[in-house]
């Protein structure tokens, strides 16, 4: 494992056991994330990219899922062979992770304050008063204003740009070295969107925490990361740096998502037509086959993508590309 890399995650594969067989929900998914990086994870609704942030986690409900194949390192350490119990020590711990939906991830019944000070007390093993303590400084560092009043108060009494906060706080409480945001700005106005951005910026630049950001924003990738994974069908088909990514794609999904980006200049003659959707929908899992999985919706279709997975190819420093408009190699069709 590269020194610099806190995670990696190689060949990774993840089947769920189903009234009709097996689905494999994710397929071959690899991809690092150094410390003080930014990476971001970016695919349509269904691509696999919350499933990914699970696995890692060791959150995949079994049964019926499972990780069926691949690697987890974390420092070293193979998570798909770690026990639960060492799976509870890391979790919240040295790695952590911001949900979707605060409202529905913080328990109501339970205060700000109680809710961060468990995970103080489980893992750090300080007092009740300490975890107060601590709660209400982490309350402040995440920009929540009367920390030592809102720290009493229930998920009901707050704001949602107040509970994303909250639940960051959470997460960071413990200093973890791996910060996992599945879309950290849902259903958040734009405002508050630009403060949890800056809010994740700044702690990165300060704790130098390795930060797995999933989104489906190609805008959110332009502006947060340092590098990208783009992911479809289960699977990574494009990765590098984000500069590298955004200028120059080299998978035809990336590039239907780039050009998903609203033009904001408006004398540009781009910004005057209709924005290019991509055509059809992501596939169910059963309608997946041994081929490309983005095969049925892709204008460069050639006959050997539905039926061959094209290999991942070289095609930049540090940009690969799983596309056969880039593969040497011929396969029998």
């Amino acid at each position: 494992m590269n020194n610099e890399n806190v995670l990696e995650v190689c060949g990774l594969k993840v089947e769920f056991s189903t009234k009709r067989g097996k689905a494999t929900v994710l397929n071959d998914v690899s991809f690092t994330l150094a410390q003080g990086e930014i990476l971001g994870i970016v695919g349509e609704s269904g691509c696999g990219k919350s499933i990914t942030s699970l696995a890692i986690m060791g959150l995949i409900p079994s049964p019926p899922g499972h990780v069926s194949s691949g690697r987890i390192m974390f420092k070293g350490e193979d998570l798909t062979k770690a026990t639960s119990r060492r799976m509870r020590e890391l979790r919240g711990n040295e790695i952590s992770m911001i949900f979707q939906e605060p409202m529905t991830s913080l328990n109501p019944v339970f205060t700000i304050g109680d809710q961060i000070s468990e995970t103080l007390i489980l893992h750090l093993g300080i007092s009740a008063a300490e975890a107060r303590l601590r709660s209400i400084e982490m309350l402040r560092a995440v920009g929540i204003p009367g920390a030592e009043y809102r720290v009493d108060e229930y998920p009901h009494q707050i704001s949602g740009g107040m509970r994303q906060r909250v639940m960051i706080a959470m997460a960071l409480a413990c200093q973890p070295s791996v910060l996992i945001a599945d879309e950290p700005t849902t259903a958040l106005d734009v405002t508050v969107q630009a403060q949890i951005f800056d809010l994740l910026r700044n702690l990165k630049d300060k704790t130098r925490t390795a930060i797995m950001l999933i989104t489906h924003d190609m805008g959110v990738i332009a502006e947060m990361t340092d590098r990208v994974v783009v992911m479809y069908g289960g699977r990574t088909i494009e990765s590098g740096y984000t500069r590298d990514i955004l200028s120059n794609p080299q998978h035809p999904y990336t590039r239907g998502l780039i050009a998903c980006i609203p033009k904001l200049d408006p004398d540009s003659l781009d910004a005057r037509k209709p924005l290019p959707e991509i055509p059809g929908m992501v596939p169910s899992l059963w309608e997946l086959n041994q081929g490309c999985p983005f095969a049925a919706r892709c204008s460069s279709r050639e006959r050997r993508c539905d039926d061959h997975m094209p290999p991942t190819i070289n095609v930049g420093s540090n940009h690969h590309a799983a596309c056969w408009l880039h593969a040497k190699e011929e396969v029998e069709t």
